[in-house]
């Protein structure tokens, strides 16, 4: 009778870290391998299977899953006083580290540019790097947070669930000169002048369960064209069904007249995101490739051949729709906005 697998367990936190792990363009491959390995332990696959998946030996995967076992996250990174000795001293490095975080960066500390490279990556440092962010001082946020992705999470029978934005100032770019296509060699280019023919704006409307999407293009982006788009919704959608739209804070879908309308008719119920998360709106995701394929990539002679284009984009998007799917879990994230904040309330008591 064979030996039964023995299955690792660890903690919801701990599992997310490890498909982190194993998903980082940025990690290095033996990180990301004794991730791989871990995860597979959790799902109770043998030993000897995860080495002829992951083509490494079971000596390997065995040793990793015993110091997982023992020492959690701790035991997967690599052990002190192996390889060969620093000769660069700690002080040296430590000034390295600590002047990345300050002008100069790093520039002065006597050593070559390819070292300040090395400690830098060591240490998980990217001064050339900056990412935008901004948190929200909505004081109900996790009440309205939770209203929408329970849509989400959880849609309700009999309803349909429409993610809703306007996309504005979409430019009727015209490139100087033709660009390449994408070759082996070189990647695709475009000039960096242009011409300027004017905007128009896309409103949309996006099926959270079927992917398709309800739209029109406006030349002004006011309360007058936000409440036309909403009766287009009613007059574009089965009139049995009640309808959630999910909207963020933009001046215009709050109006008078905006929101006295579908007071009037029951079946619209208006979900709005908390200030400054219009992330939540799983439009935005599509506004995001839609962007990508279209609106970056071209050049228009005109805004007709802008409107063109988006028309023709989106009826090849409804003939196969492609929904997009909320996956990540609601506590996780407002973990990761209380660490943030906590980032935050410390540099500026800094």
């Amino acid at each position: 009778m064979a030996r039964p697998i023995k299955r690792l367990k660890a903690e919801p936190e701990v599992v997310e870290e490890l498909r982190r792990r194993s998903r980082a363009r940025t990690s290095m491959v033996r990180d990301r391998q004794r991730a791989e390995i871990i995860l597979l332990r959790l799902e109770g696959v043998s030993v000897a299977e995860i080495a002829v998946r992951l083509e490494t030996t079971a000596k390997r995967v065995s040793m990793w899953s015993k110091r997982f076992e023992t020492r959690g996250l701790a035991g997967l990174e690599e052990a002190a006083g192996r390889g060969r000795k620093p000769s660069i001293p700690a002080k040296k490095i430590d000034r390295i580290v600590t002047e990345v975080t300050r002008p100069p960066k790093g520039r002065h500390t006597g050593v070559s540019h390819s070292t300040v490279q090395r400690v830098w990556s060591k240490n998980d440092l990217k001064p050339h790097a900056t990412r935008t962010f901004k948190l929200s001082n909505d004081t109900d946020f996790e009440n309205k947070f939770w209203d929408v992705i329970g849509l989400y999470l959880d849609p309700l029978a009999n309803a349909l669930v429409l993610c809703c934005d306007e996309k504005s100032q979409c430019q009727a770019l015209e490139r100087s000169q033709p660009g390449l296509p994408l070759g082996p060699g070189h990647p695709r280019t475009m000039t960096h002048d242009c011409r300027r023919h004017g905007t128009t704006t896309l409103f949309a409307a996006l099926d959270y369960l079927e992917g398709k999407l309800i739209t029109r293009t406006e030349q002004r982006h006011t309360h007058v064209e936000w409440l036309r788009f909403l009766k287009q919704i009613d007059r574009e959608t089965p009139k049995g069904l009640e309808l959630h739209l999910i909207a963020d804070n933009y001046a215009t879908h709050k109006h008078p007249k905006v929101k006295a309308w579908p007071a009037k008719r029951p079946r619209f119920n208006m979900h709005f995101t908390p200030t400054s998360s219009s992330w939540l709106n799983m439009i935005e995701r599509f506004f995001a490739d839609l962007t990508e394929d279209v609106i970056r990539s071209g050049s228009f002679a005109s805004v007709k051949e802008l409107i063109d284009d988006l028309n023709a984009y989106l009826a090849k998007r409804n003939a196969n729709p492609q929904p997009y799917k909320w996956t990540a879990k609601g506590e996780a994230i407002l973990a990761k906005i209380s660490r943030a904040r906590a980032a935050l309330d410390k540099a500026e008591a800094a």
